[in-house]
C-alpha cells in the first residue's frame, strides 16, 4: 500500500505556537484554508482510493477539498489524532514543558515507549492506536491512501515504523501545514519512507542529520 500522511493546514495555534491536542481543536486560518484548497492540486498525481482524517476539526476541513474534488467519503478516525498533550495543554512548545513533549514522543519512536506524557497517553497507547488505523486502511485493499493527520503524531509514528527513517532524521525535520510524507509497505511486511515533504529519504544511517525537536504539536 502507499500511505500519504499529510499534516492539516495552518491553525491559530500553530501562528502561536501552542500545544494544541484537544478534540475538537480550532479551525483552519485564512492560510491553513488555501493550504488546504491547494491539496488536490498538489496530489494530483497519486490515485488516491481512501481518505481518512481524524477526530480534530482541522484534519476533516484539510481534507474536505480532496475529498470533494476526488468524490471520496472522508473517514474520520480518532486513532490518528494528536498526541495528547495532556497537563501541557496550550503551553508554548518553545517552553521547557513544550520541549519535553517532543523529546518524550521520540523517546517513544526510539524504542522507550513506556513513559506517559504527564495527564497524556503512553507511548505504547499513541502507536497502537495510530497502528490500528493503518492496519484498517491497508486491509481494505485500497492502492493509495490518504490519512489527515498531525506533525507530531506523523513524525513519531514514521520515525517508529518506517525503516529508513530514524529518530535523527525526523526530529531535525518538523513536517510544515500540508506537508506531506510518503510511505510503502504493509503492517506485514515494514514500511518504507519515500518522501518526506518532496525530498527523497536516503535510507537510515546514511549521512544522517542529527537535530533538536523544536516545533509544537499540531
Amino acid at each position: 500500500m502507499r500511505l500519504l500522511l499529510v499534516r492539516h493546514g495552518e491553525t491559530p495555534s500553530n501562528v502561536h505556537h501552542l500545544l494544541d491536542t484537544n478534540v475538537p481543536g480550532p479551525a483552519l486560518t485564512p492560510l491553513g484554508e488555501a493550504q488546504a484548497a491547494a491539496l488536490p492540486g498538489a496530489l494530483a498525481d497519486e490515485d488516491i482510493e481512501a481518505l481518512y482524517a481524524s477526530t480534530l476539526l482541522r484534519t476533516q476541513l484539510t481534507a474536505a477539498p480532496l475529498a470533494a474534488a476526488r468524490g471520496l467519503e472522508v473517514i474520520v478516525r480518532d486513532g490518528i489524532r494528536e498526541v495528547s498533550a495532556g497537563e501541557l495543554e496550550m503551553l508554548p512548545g518553545e517552553s521547557a514543558e513544550g520541549r519535553e513533549y517532543m523529546r518524550t514522543i521520540f523517546g517513544w519512536a526510539a524504542g522507550d515507549t513506556a513513559p506517559r506524557i504527564p495527564g497524556g497517553e503512553s507511548g505504547e497507547e499513541a502507536l497502537a492506536r495510530y497502528d490500528a488505523v493503518v492496519a484498517e486502511a491497508a486491509a481494505s485493499g485500497a492502492g493509495t491512501v490518504a490519512m489527515v493527520s498531525h506533525g507530531a503524531a506523523i513524525r513519531l509514528w514514521t520515525s517508529a515504523r518506517a525503516d529508513n527513517v530514524d529518530v535523527a532524521f525526523a526530529a531535525a525535520r518538523p513536517l510544515g501545514n500540508s506537508g506531506v510524507v510518503v510511505l510503502e509497505g504493509s503492517p506485514s511486511d515494514g514500511w518504507k519512507a519515500l518522501s518526506w515533504e518532496g525530498a527523497t529519504v536516503e535510507p537510515a544511517g546514511e549521512a544522517g542529520p542529527t537535530g533538536e525537536p523544536v516545533d509544537t504539536a499540531g
